[in-house]
């Protein structure tokens, strides 16, 4: 006879061996957040309108930590990382110098990031294929990679592993190199933002600052139309989300040889704006 806690009883292998039968639309999908930055950060978590919250939506994550979670199916929303976060240990109440969600606390609880932050952004597909890309549409605050592991179809790994900080303009920059403002965020005008009269992908192209985005991180978003080669699909896969992921030094210097040529070529072309003419 067995005994109710015996975890090789006929009945717990035949639960285990159904679960592992189930199609993974059933339980959904599993989150991993991965920080690899030589410094905590806070991740924040937003769903979407009408999708299930998820277990938390922020808390801190120490330097070489992981975080996993479950996704129902069909979920859709964003993650990101606050940066310079000071919360009082009394009342659990404090801001951060990016991403701030604006609710004073560690939980996000329904608000998104202040840009500029780094977006990774998902729809969890249910029976269907997942969407999934990374963000810099509403600016840039650290290096983000998002893989899928497992799963079917292209799978393509989604985001940034440049410091975007390091090169950022001048006039898009945050205090003194904390974050990158797009151009829309800088100033504010509608060939900027893709709104008005600009407000089609037939009328709002890439900017000069959304082209320096696209040639340092080609697998992110770098204007609100660049779906053609920033969106990636993925039938059925969990997900590593990982901040501040390494980078060789040969891709480093390859990164950095990419993006002087182009400020060089666009400062001889005269297309940045420096002094608020363009």
């Amino acid at each position: 006879m067995y005994s109710s806690t015996s975890t090789s009883s006929p009945y717990a292998l035949y639960i285990s061996f159904i679960f592992l039968l189930m199609p993974k639309a059933s339980y959904g999908t599993t989150f991993t957040l991965v920080n690899r930055c030589s410094y905590t950060v806070w991740p924040g978590i937003l769903s979407n309108s009408g999708s299930p919250s998820l277990s938390t939506t922020g808390f801190e994550l120490p330097p070489r930590a992981t975080k996993s979670f479950q996704a129902q199916p069909g979920w859709s929303g964003r993650f990101w990382a606050r940066t310079g976060c000071s919360f009082d240990p009394t009342t659990g109440q404090g801001r951060c110098e990016t991403g701030d969600c604006g609710s004073n606390q560690i939980e996000c609880n329904g608000s998104g990031a202040a840009p500029p932050a780094t977006l990774a952004e998902f729809t969890i597909g249910s029976g269907m294929p997942d969407f999934y890309d990374v963000s810099l549409v509403d600016g840039y605050n650290l290096p983000m990679i998002v893989e899928a592991v497992g799963g079917s179809g292209s799978c393509g790994r989604a985001g940034c592993l440049t410091d975007l900080n390091r090169m950022c303009p001048n006039e898009l920059r945050v205090g003194e190199g904390q974050g990158c403002k797009s151009a829309c965020e800088a100033f504010g005008s509608p060939e900027y933002c893709c709104n008005g009269a600009y407000g089609s992908p037939d009328t709002c192209r890439p900017s000069v600052y959304s082209e320096m985005f696209k040639n340092v991180c080609p697998r992110s978003y770098s204007f609100a139309y660049d779906d053609a080669t920033s969106t990636f699909t993925c039938s059925g896969p969990d997900y590593t989300i990982t901040f501040c992921p390494s980078l060789t030094s040969s891709e480093i210097f390859k990164r950095l040889i990419i993006f002087f040529f182009f400020i060089a070529d666009n400062n001889s072309r005269h297309k940045l704006r420096f002094s608020g003419g363009r």
